[in-house]
């Protein structure tokens, strides 16, 4: 067995005295040429450890060594064998593609014939060649990674470091971003890929998983993922509404996880064998089904948040009379001659969960702020509860709860005074007390009242974020992608309040990259090139992608198939 690349030897990390580890005295290696995952909850570590392996951070105890180099004694040689794509987009968004490969080449000195040779292969190996006189802010989410990735490799490195590069990438470009990646282990670049995505992890040859700063688990994917064999199963052909189930199960002792899988849902038991589960108001079926590396994820870290939701339960029963509250009549934006979004028309039922999906710069954020009023549409009509965002946008914004796709609440601002703030907004001196305790303890946010909200763990900056945007206990709520980069268990949590929320009459629109979080949704619409090309059921949209190869297709399979479709019809179309 060939020499570890990096060697971790009881590495503890503590910002400051008194508090608790970041790193709590891990130990482990990494070996050449391999992919190894990173995964854990919010505030498990998994960003300091990246930092301490690149020499960013000097551990509180232990040591990293590098292809024989200390971390703190030998930092300059290391830097040069190292690659780094942090977690937020890291390049100068004021300059062009160009400008910021140019930058790195200085600062790595890659020069002459070599920088050109570089460039030529990074701008074809990223299809970024193209773009190199837009500039990086201009870019979409994917070409954004891309970019950050070849800035990455401008100088090739030993160990390659990858700081959750695909949040916030939709399914075409992550997996494009996936197999980029993939192709430099042919070129003997090891990589450690910290991600949210678990089904990413799956790909992995080995995998740490932290929590707490502790390393929980070293090893292969799949041989965490056989310590759930025999205890996941779908529930199919619900009568009685399938979030009132899921919340009915999530609350039985002898279930730890459950997810909405369109009409189905996805459980994992306690123990192995087919569960005796039963209901008084819900007649099911039940099948065994394949464990997911998620199932194992939530499993070793006992179990998921239940299935009650303190938000929901404090809600009354909406009572607006419209059975449609949100309406896109023909909406279109044109910026210049540059069409973002082309007639786009529908209807999203009262209680209903609809999805806008497509991907970066396809036009679903375009047509999700002009149905939020933050754009004015070129043309056609947006309305909620009746009320015309372009006629009375003040009345019709004060039915809508907002939470954005980037964390917008007042970063220099307490979380206490972000809440008084909004509940001013909302309730005057009247319930303000009332609305900010009762959100202060649905949210869990008592540990975090004095602290920045930019200071917040991202888990933390959502609840806060869906806490403001509840204040007002609004009818209809938009969200744009509200669980980016957070991890499974969070994502249970708010969706568990989401579903809640439904349940009482609540309609939600919502945007997202994650394909497990749409199954949740009860239509989808799929937006590309400014158009929406299809909309259906999650269920009618995986019958789409079955083939006889592939009886049992993901929404990420029928996602890529309808969008490769579009484009093969459409291909004059194309820019």
């Amino acid at each position: 067995m060939s020499e570890p690349l990096v060697s971790l030897h009881q590495l503890s990390k503590a910002f400051s005295p008194g508090t608790a580890l970041a790193i709590n005295e891990i130990s482990a290696t990494l070996p050449k040429g391999k992919i190894i995952g990173l995964a854990g909850p919010d505030g498990a570590g998994k960003t300091t450890l990246i930092r301490l392996i690149a020499g960013l951070l000097v551990p509180s105890k232990g040591t990293v060594t590098i292809a024989g180099y200390d971390s703190i004694r030998e930092s300059e040689p290391i830097h040069d064998l190292i690659g780094y794509m942090p977690q937020k987009f890291g390049l100068y968004e004021d300059l062009t593609v160009m400008q910021n490969l140019n930058l790195y080449a200085d600062l790595r000195d890659v020069t002459g014939k070599m920088r050109k040779e570089t460039f030529e292969k990074l701008l074809t190996f990223t299809d970024l060649g193209s773009f190199t006189n837009r500039l990086a802010g201009n870019l979409s989410g994917g070409m954004k990674q891309k970019l950050g990735l070849a800035c990455a490799l401008i100088k090739k490195p030993v160990l390659l470091l990858l700081d959750e590069p695909s949040v916030g990438v939709d399914p075409i470009s992550r997996r494009e971003l996936w197999k980029m990646v993939v192709s430099l282990l042919d070129e003997g670049i090891t990589v450690l890929w910290s991600t949210a995505y678990l089904n990413e992890v799956e790909r992995c040859d080995r995998v740490l998983l932290l929590n707490q700063g502790k390393l929980l688990y070293d090893g292969a994917p799949k041989e965490l993922t056989e310590r759930v064999e025999s205890r996941v199963f779908k529930v199919t052909n619900i009568t009685g509404g399938r979030r009132k189930l899921l919340f009915e199960l999530l609350n039985q002792k002898a279930v730890i996880d459950g997810v909405i899988q369109g009409s189905d849902l996805r459980i994992v038991m306690r123990e192995k064998g087919l569960p005796s589960l039963c209901s008084q108001e819900h007649t099911f079926e039940i099948h065994k089904e394949e464990p997911r590396f998620e199932d194992a994820f939530i499993d070793i870290l006992g179990g998921g948040p239940g299935g009650r939701s303190e938000l929901a339960a404090s809600r009354a029963i909406v009572m607006e009379e419209f059975e449609t509250p949100v309406q896109a009549e023909n909406l279109t934006k044109t910026f210049g001659s540059f069409t973002a979004a082309n007639g786009i028309s529908f209807t999203i039922k009262k209680g209903e969960i609809f999805g806008l999906l497509g991907p970066n710069g396809a036009g679903k954020s375009t047509t999700f702020k002009m149905l939020c009023g933050l754009l004015q549409p070129s043309s056609g009509r947006a309305r909620v509860n009746g009320l015309d965002l372009a006629e009375a946008p003040g009345q019709a914004r004060a039915q809508i709860g907002y939470m954005a796709q980037k964390f917008s609440l007042y970063g220099s601002l307490s979380v206490k005074q972000n809440l008084s703030f909004f509940a001013g907004i909302y309730h005057g001196n009247g319930r303000k007390m009332e609305e900010i305790e009762k959100m202060i303890h649905i949210f869990s946010l008592q540990e975090y009242l004095d602290a920045t909200s930019e200071s917040l763990p991202l888990g933390f900056k959502q609840r806060l974020s869906l806490a403001c945007a509840n204040m007002h206990n609004p009818p209809v709520i938009f969200l744009d992608e509200p669980t980016s980069g957070v991890d499974p268990i969070t994502r249970r949590e708010f969706w568990n309040h989401i579903n809640g929320l439904v349940e009482k009459g609540v309609t939600v629109m919502v945007t997202t990259h994650f394909m497990d979080e749409a199954e949740y949704c009860d239509r989808i619409a799929l937006i590309y090139r400014g158009k929406m090309i299809h909309m259906d059921t999650p269920d009618a949209l995986k019958h789409i992608a079955k083939t006889d190869e592939n009886q049992n297709p993901t929404l990420e399979d029928a996602f890529i198939q309808l969008i490769e479709e579009y484009d093969a019809n459409n291909t004059n179309k194309k820019p």
